[in-house]
């Protein structure tokens, strides 16, 4: 991936409201949204939630297909995915003792948590 792109899909993210749309769609994999969905959740207007899903799609970060009138959108992860592996080599510089704090803390955030056995009543 090249700077430029990373420094696009970070800018993009670097706003609030579209930090919120994309951390959205993401819990919303692999359906994705409508746009007007997107709008209602966050109490966002169309016209300017429009301009949000604008920029992040030019980022990479979100597609969009049209089924009849309606527009749904679905968080790319895999560019998302890219951004974040760019960022890792190109800030660890080869030096996976530097990373390796930050990768230990997302991989136990990111595992599956254990499922409870059910209690009997004996």
């Amino acid at each position: 991936m090249e700077s430029d792109n990373v420094i696009l899909a970070l800018a993009a993210l670097a706003q609030s409201t579209r930090l919120d749309v994309f951390r959205l769609l993401v819990k919303h994999e692999p359906a994705g949204l409508a746009a007007g969905d997107i709008a209602r959740a966050l109490a966002v207007p169309q016209n300017t939630m429009s301009s949000h899903l604008s920029v992040l799609s030019r980022a990479g970060l979100v597609s969009a297909q049209r089924f009849s009138r309606s527009i749904v959108y679905r968080a790319d992860l895999s560019r998302f995915r890219a951004v974040v592996v760019f960022m890792l080599r190109d800030c660890c510089d080869g030096r996976p003792e530097i990373c390796a704090p930050l990768i230990e803390d997302l991989t136990r955030r990111c595992s599956p948590k254990p499922k409870r056995k059910a209690q009997t009543h004996v």
